[in-house]
């Protein structure tokens, strides 16, 4: 990959057709969580869970709406850091683009992490450190290598992971209902409390994250302004159905699901013997690694839609001669991934990780209002009926789970935007002194 063999600032390929988004959002809404979501939130809620779930839903629904509309206006890289630049300015614009930056790496730490101890658990000779770093670095330069070679095979690949990961569940849906025992899902238990039931819901919503970062990849969808919103609210829906079936067997099938670790897991082994619980388990190790694929995608075109808009250093905007993929940014995302995912330097940041999804959908709904005001609009795009009222519903949305989140959460946003403020004006500080010099 020498210098001759990149072309800066030309096109992305649109290579992520319709049904390939929609199995990238799913890839990146269904996570690990999702095989312990099932007992966390009976804990709080009961059988009432279920009730929560369909809030949950109902609330999610209402910021995807307002995205489906914002991100149909864009055509290029960068999604919620692109939408927050045209509706708010540079300095809002590069605090949302740097902490897209931030949580992707902290994210794919944490991620890979996950995956080399469930590697372990499932074959315990790879247990020791040096067994831990070969993991993690073998798994990061398999997915740096996919995404090299182009969009096209990271999605393929994104693709066979998504299906992957949904099978298991889905045969743990289908077989389960036929073991539901309905004395355990009983009506008569008492309501949950306000606070508690909140909480589920809380917990829930973070369950139904992940779709916002997915639009980074705006750039390289075919017909963003048809595609996005389509795949957008079908991804929502089918999670939402999904999870609600999910609940429901392991609510059915585990007498001691609000006291799981491992509720899936656990529901599975008792109706499907050793098997479901192994099943089960390969499902997780499949899960995280559609997710890692997913974060890898993602992240790696974030300092490329920074340089675009001369945030970030101009090298990060070239591309790959015969591939067209923005492989500096790869290399320096995947580079900076795996020292962290090493050394553990940014499993930090994950605690901001839940704030940054809130600023971003209340930054979003926000730019709805904003943007329609612009006397210039595009020709074609997906307006969302009585927008405004959707528009509020999520800024209320969004500041309810604001101020439902941990003080620590918020002081941890503060320093790393701070960080990142600094580095902007010394950047843009350099930028200055080298244009005197000239």
């Amino acid at each position: 990959m020498c210098e001759s063999s990149y072309r800066p600032y030309q096109m992305l390929k649109r290579e992520i057709r319709r049904w390939d988004l929609v199995l990238l959002l799913i890839n990146s809404i269904i996570g690990a969580g999702i095989f312990g979501l099932p007992s966390k939130i009976y804990a709080l809620s009961g059988i009432y869970s279920i009730a929560a779930l369909l809030v949950c839903a109902v609330i999610v629904l209402i910021i995807v709406f307002n995205f489906a509309e914002v991100a149909s206006r864009f055509d290029k890289t960068g999604g919620p850091y692109l939408y927050t630049l045209a509706a708010f300015g540079k300095i809002p614009a590069f605090v949302i683009g740097w902490i897209l930056l931030i949580t992707r790496i902290s994210t794919y730490a944490a991620l890979i992490n996950l995956l080399a101890t469930y590697l372990v658990y499932c074959y315990p000779p790879f247990q020791g450190q040096i067994w831990r770093a070969a993991i993690i670095s073998g798994v990061t330069l398999l997915l740096t290598l996919i995404n090299f070679i182009g969009v096209k095979s990271s999605t393929r690949v994104s693709n066979g992971l998504a299906i992957a990961k949904v099978l298991p569940l889905f045969i743990f849906v289908i077989v389960g209902f036929f073991f539901i025992d309905t004395s355990l899902i009983q009506t008569s238990q008492s309501y949950p409390s306000s606070g508690e039931f909140a909480t589920s819901v809380l917990v829930l919503i973070f369950a139904f994250t992940g779709f916002e970062s997915v639009l980074v990849n705006t750039g390289e969808i075919q017909n963003p302004a048809k595609n996005i919103p389509f795949a957008l609210i079908l991804s929502i829906l089918c999670v939402a159905v999904f999870y609600d079936l999910i609940q429901v067997v392991s609510m059915g099938t585990l007498p001691g699901l609000a006291t799981s670790n491992t509720p899936i897991a656990d529901a599975a082994q008792l109706f499907m013997g050793s098997g479901g619980g192994w099943l089960i388990t390969v499902g997780a190790v499949i899960s995280i690694s559609g997710t890692l694929n997913s974060v890898m995608l993602v992240g790696s075109r974030v300092p490329y839609a920074l340089s675009e808009e001369n945030q970030f250093p101009g090298i990060f905007g070239r591309l790959h001669r015969k591939y067209q993929t923005p492989t500096l940014s790869l290399l320096w995302f995947s580079g900076v991934a795996l020292l962290g995912s090493l050394s553990g330097s940014f499993l930090y940041a994950l605690s901001i990780s839940v704030i940054s999804k809130i600023l971003i959908f209340l930054t979003v709904c926000g730019a709805l209002i904003k943007l329609r005001r612009n006397k210039r609009q595009p020709t074609s795009y997906f307006k969302l009926p009585w927008g405004h009222l959707f528009a509020v519903g999520g800024i209320f949305a969004s500041l309810w789970l604001l101020f439902s989140s941990k003080t620590a959460e918020l002081v941890d946003v503060l320093i790393t935007t701070a960080v990142g403020l600094m580095l902007f004006a010394l950047y843009k500080l350099f930028i200055r002194r080298s244009e005197e010099k000239d």
